[in-house]
């Protein structure tokens, strides 16, 4: 199920939309379908577009995987420069971010989404982190939009 829980918006200042959904395999495509639509309405570049949805799959399906505690939280705003996409859930796992120059077992069936999500934001200037708190964690990536 995934619902939609606000959206705000300032004319040509900043933007926000905002989705809650169960962490299930249905939920995948149904956020990335949301998250393009707001990127095609907010005029994205295809580059930053397509960096973006790459992420949103990956994390969702990360939180489809290994949390499935509670509902996901999904957020994308423009403004100050910036495209942000956060991925909150209440699970309490922390993910491994990669380190940079990271080695990747070639035999590995898994495990590669986040190190493919940190190299593809930092080619664009962005960066790719984790929040956590007392309701869990956010995985949070930023693209500069200027």
């Amino acid at each position: 199920m995934l619902t939609t829980t606000g959206t705000s918006a300032i004319p040509a200042i900043r933007r926000f939309v905002h989705w809650v959904a169960d962490p299930d395999v249905a939920s995948v495509p149904q956020v990335r379908a949301r998250v393009r639509a707001a990127l095609e309405a907010w005029a994205v570049p295809l580059d930053t577009a397509d960096v973006l949805l790459l992420a949103v799959s990956e994390l969702v399906g990360n939180v489809v995987r290994h949390s499935g505690a509670g509902r996901m939280r999904v957020g994308v705003a423009l403004g100050a420069g910036w495209l942000r996409l956060d991925v909150a859930d209440r699970g309490v796992g922390l993910p491994r971010l990669p380190a940079p120059r990271a080695q990747v077992d070639p035999e590995s069936e898994s495990g590669r989404g986040l190190l493919i999500v940190q190299l593809m934001t930092s080619e664009l200037g962005g960066e790719l982190s984790v929040v956590a708190n007392e309701f869990g964690k956010t995985v949070r990536v930023r693209i500069p939009t200027a």
